[in-house]
Parts: structure tokens; sequence; C-alpha cells
């Protein structure tokens, strides 16, 4: 199978403390990858470097053959990488509708506005491929909502669908089900489900393990910003290194 990122020999230091150490990393074209591991760990940091957030002191970052490295996060989102924040990144005064609109606009236009000479049908098919998005999130009956007034999953939902309007070639989840309660757990990772229909590889961080063993084909566990163990669900579950280091020798 084809990997899609491969990261090599990553390593990023704030002032003393060393947050990733030598990390390797391979995902493969169209799977669910997760990364687990302790508070600390390094997980988000090493997301941050995907997305332009951060900038690796040494190592690679290569998606899809091209590097990531020295790109401003729009223009890694402009070759196909998108990202759902552990805390949702949305406009809140704004429509659902509206918010899902915004970053094909964004993504046509080259900023975050309305272009005034483009056709009015050209934004009427915009605003049909967002309701469509709505629908697959199953929020399209609260499409004229303002963002603000939904609940903490929904908005969740929403950050998704934003995301996935723009077609990403990857998705990368930081703790989605974050604050959920399992109701809405278990309606995200149907959710999650369907979208890998559609053959978008994901990368999921996640502390929720009911999560990580309904979705990934892989895992990769971090502890003290390395990887220190690496394989399929069933592979990870009985590696004593794991248990170890992610809940103290208790059994995942």
């Amino acid at each position: 199978m084809t990997s899609i990122l491969q990261v090599k020999n990553v390593n990023k230091s704030f002032g003393g403390l060393k947050a990733l150490n030598n990390v390797e990393l391979s995902v493969e074209q169209g799977t669910v990858h997760a990364i687990i591991g302790p508070n600390g760990a390094g997980k988000s940091t090493l997301l941050n470097c995907f997305v332009g957030r951060l900038t690796p002191d040494t190592g690679t970052v290569d998606f899809d053959g091209t590097s990531l490295l020295g790109k401003q996060p729009h223009e890694i989102n402009q070759v196909g990488v998108s990202r759902v924040f552990q805390t949702p990144e949305i406009f809140g005064d704004l429509s659902l509708v509206e918010n899902v609109m915004i970053p094909t606009l964004a993504r046509r236009d080259g900023a975050f506005k309305l272009n005034p000479w483009q056709r009015v049908d050209s934004i009427a098919e915009v605003r049909e491929k967002a309701e469509h998005l709505l629908a697959d999130v199953d929020l399209q009956d609260k499409k004229d909502m303002i963002a603000n007034s939904l609940s903490r999953g929904d908005k969740r939902r929403l950050e998704l669908a934003m995301c996935l309007v723009q077609d990403p070639k990857l998705l990368l989840l930081d703790e989605p089900t974050a604050g959920m309660s399992r109701a809405d757990t278990n309606k995200t990772i149907d959710l999650l489900k369907r979208i890998g229909e559609r053959g978008i590889t994901k990368i999921v961080i996640e502390h929720d393990m009911h999560v990580v063993f309904s979705l990934a084909n892989k895992i990769s566990v971090m502890a003290q910003g390395t990887v220190i163990a690496e394989g399929k669900p069933e592979q990870i579950k009985g590696d004593p290194r794991v248990q170890e280091a992610y809940l103290g020798g208790a059994h995942l």
C-alpha cells in the first residue's frame, strides 16, 4: 500500500524541553492511522508540524511527494490537508451553511471573502455543496441556525463538514470526541466510518480507546516525544510497553 505521509527524524525542542525526539511515521493512503499516548507525549506537537503551526528543528515531513516544511498553513490546506481541532474552530455568528460555504470560497478565491464578480449561479453551486455536506454529517435540518447555538458535538460535526467540503486527501482529527457524551461519541464514530468510504486518509489523535479500536487500521504509540510502538490494533492491545507507558501497566 502507498504511503501518503512520510515523517522522518523529526525533532522539536522548546527551550530545554525535548517535545519530539527522532519521530518516524509512515501513513498509508486510504487508512485510519491513530496516534495515542499519555498527555505530554508530543502528539499535538507532531500534528502542528504537519499543518505549519510549528516547524521541526530537524527532519522531514512529506505529503503525497511534497514537503510540508516551510509552507504556510493555508498552503498546506491547499495541497489537500485539513484538520479538525481539539476545540472546534467555527464562525460562531454565522449560520451553519455559511460556515461550510466559507472554506470553499476561500479555496477558490484565495481569501476568506466573497468575490463580487463571481457569477451568482456559481455561488448557488457552492451553497448546494455545503448543504449536501451538512446532510452527510446529520446537520441539514439545522443549516440556518447560528453556529454558536450548537452543542459541542454538533460544533465538532460542523467543523468536520467545513473540512470535507474542501475535498481533502488527508484529514487530521485532534481528539474528535473530546467532551462528548457516549451517544455523541458513537454517532461520531459512525460518521467517521461513513467518511472512510470516500477513501480519505485520516490521522486520529484520541484518548478514548473505544474510538481508537473502533476506527484504526494502524496505531502508533507515543511516549516522551517518540514513537515507542506501532502496529495493528490487536498487536497494540497486548504490547506490555504500551500498557506501561499509557496506563501504568493496566490492560487496554
